[in-house]
């Protein structure tokens, strides 16, 4: 049989009587002392301002929802803070025309959000058409920085597309082609921002500026348009009457 040997081990601290009696002869190092663990402090709260809720993110304020019942002003402020996040999470913006190809169409195009309304602009360069709509489409971009616009090569998009179809406009929604355009002429007769916003929301709330909906986006783009026929035929009839004076003196 083996020999078996057993270390005995007290309680962490402690010592024997014979251990005391060799520190004091100086026979072993001093007692260690005992583990004291620190007294417990609470944690401060946080102090809970308007500025401390600015500085939560979304998911910290939903959960924040129990802790504000007793203070009307801070469960309210904490509303409107998740209300603004998230109507930015669900309003993309873009602002300018996106250049695209063939190879990230279906991307920028097709899987586009299904609340994101998509205008794609077919042109070539050095065609006067294109130009003159490609100017109209950059004031809109701006104007409804919450509608997408892309423009790409006909002939990329679509392989042997006619020249003579230049320009062709395409409304996307929700992986769907809801209209096409074909044509400066289908834009009227003097193709102006105001009347591509008109062509464009024709049956769909096709424009967004971000900040209103679908029903008054259209109304704000009805409403421009009349003020831009009024201040024309304003400034027109000023050139009139200025030409009649200059005629009779």
């Amino acid at each position: 049989m083996g020999d078996y040997h057993f270390v005995y081990k007290d309680v962490e601290g402690s010592s024997t009587q014979w251990d005391d009696i060799q520190r004091k002869l100086g026979n072993l190092p001093p007692k260690p002392p005992a583990f004291k663990p620190d007294p417990f402090t609470p944690a401060q709260d946080e102090p809970k301002n308007k500025n401390w809720i600015d500085h939560k993110t979304q998911e910290e304020l939903e959960d924040l929802e129990d802790d504000f019942d007793n203070d009307q002003f801070y469960q309210e402020h904490r509303r409107q803070k998740l209300a603004e996040m998230k109507q930015g999470v669900k309003i993309a913006k873009f602002g300018s025309i996106i250049p695209i190809s063939r190879s990230n169409f279906v991307h920028e195009v097709s899987q586009a959000s299904s609340d994101v309304w998509v205008v794609v602009v077919l042109y070539k360069d050095g065609y006067p058409e294109c130009s003159v709509l490609m100017q109209c489409v950059k004031e809109l971009a701006t104007t409804y920085p919450a509608t997408k616009f892309v423009q790409i090569v006909s002939t990329d998009c679509i392989p042997n597309h006619p020249d003579c179809y230049l320009p062709t406009v395409f409304v996307y929604n929700n992986g769907a082609v809801k209209a096409s355009y074909v044509g400066l002429h289908k834009f009227g007769r003097r193709c102006t921002p105001e009347g591509v916003a008109v062509v464009l929301c024709q049956s769909d709330p096709v424009l967004n500026d971000g900040q209103s909906g679908g029903e008054g986006s259209r109304e704000a783009v009805l409403e421009g348009v009349s003020k831009r026929f009024i201040e024309e035929v304003v400034t027109l009839h000023d050139n009139d009457d200025d030409a009649d004076g200059s005629a009779s003196d």
